[in-house]
């Protein structure tokens, strides 16, 4: 897979990137900077998120970007940081879902919620919501799901959103990733006629930090997947494709692999299904109810 072209002129745009520390974040976040946008750029703690900044500022000496810290297993420090978003700038130009995490025993976070469906699926869904006033101040805006391939071959069983009858962390992280395609449909949806467009992607099995669980499980996981990766500069090549590229500004609702529409699963084209998430997701995360 190659990496990707030269981006166009970012001048003048504000883009936030989730899960920016390293891999398809920092290097999504990094092209661009390179390219003249404001970035902002989040990672789980503020700490990790000023390393990375500071090593981005040394690639690209021109870089206008800001540190910020969240920990997607809190939706507290979720609505923090869009606060903190809100309060340093007055739009969004492109919001880039990338955080994510596999898991591969079942823990619950601090909101006492599934780990893997709370960080992949519910906190994108939280943030990005809370920042649509600020994705809707500008001309147009681009929000891009980092979903994955591993979406293929589940089904969400709403009966069990959380795994508390039966867990498996690949099924779990496989559930989570179908979420985010989703989320994606229904979100381009419900923006029907508005100037901002919404697009999953799969990056293609990346070299990342993906794989947090440290037991011996997660380190053959992380070994095996190792031998088939690509880097994280080929993968982050579908996602700058998708923030940037004005061959896709009017493209909204669709699946992307190697910066071409893809066809992802039967089940995540399920209208239904992604209604009936978005309706769960809004009162897992307490967000007002708006209009189907």
């Amino acid at each position: 897979m190659p990496t990707s072209p030269p981006i166009p002129s970012m001048k003048d745009r504000t883009c936030l990137v989730t899960g920016a520390t390293s891999g398809i974040g920092y290097v999504a976040a990094r092209e661009l900077a390179r390219a003249g946008a404001r970035v902002l750029l989040v990672g789980r703690s503020a700490e990790t998120a000023g390393d990375a900044a500071q090593r981005l500022r040394g690639e690209v000496g021109s870089a206008q970007v800001e540190p910020l810290g969240a920990d997607f297993a809190s939706q507290a420090e979720v609505r923090k940081l869009a606060e903190d978003v809100r309060g340093r700038a007055e739009r969004l130009d492109v919001l880039i879902n990338n955080a994510g995490g596999l898991f591969l025993e079942r823990q619950e976070t601090v909101d006492g919620i599934e780990q893997t469906f709370a960080v992949n699926h519910l906190a994108p869904f939280l943030l990005t919501n809370l920042l649509l006033p600020l994705l809707q101040s500008g001309p147009s805006a681009r929000i891009v799901n980092v979903a994955s391939g591993a979406h293929r071959g589940v089904s969400l069983d709403f009966d069990d959103l959380e795994g508390r009858k039966r867990y498996s962390g690949w099924r779990a992280y496989q559930r989570s990733k179908l979420a985010n395609i989703l989320f994606t449909k229904e979100l381009a949806r419900r923006l029907q006629g508005r100037a901002v467009t919404t697009n999953a992607l799969h990056p293609g099995y990346v070299n990342t930090a993906i794989f947090r669980d440290a037991t011996w499980k997660g380190r053959v996981m992380r070994g095996f997947a190792n031998l088939f990766a690509i880097t994280p500069e080929q993968g982050a090549a579908t996602t700058i494709h998708l923030a940037s590229s004005p061959e896709v500004a009017d493209v909204t609702g669709e699946y992307f692999y190697a910066s071409k529409p893809a066809r992802s699963s039967r089940a995540s084209h399920d209208a239904t299904a992604a209604r009936r998430l978005w309706n769960v997701s809004v009162e897992m995360t307490g967000l007002a109810r708006p209009p189907d």
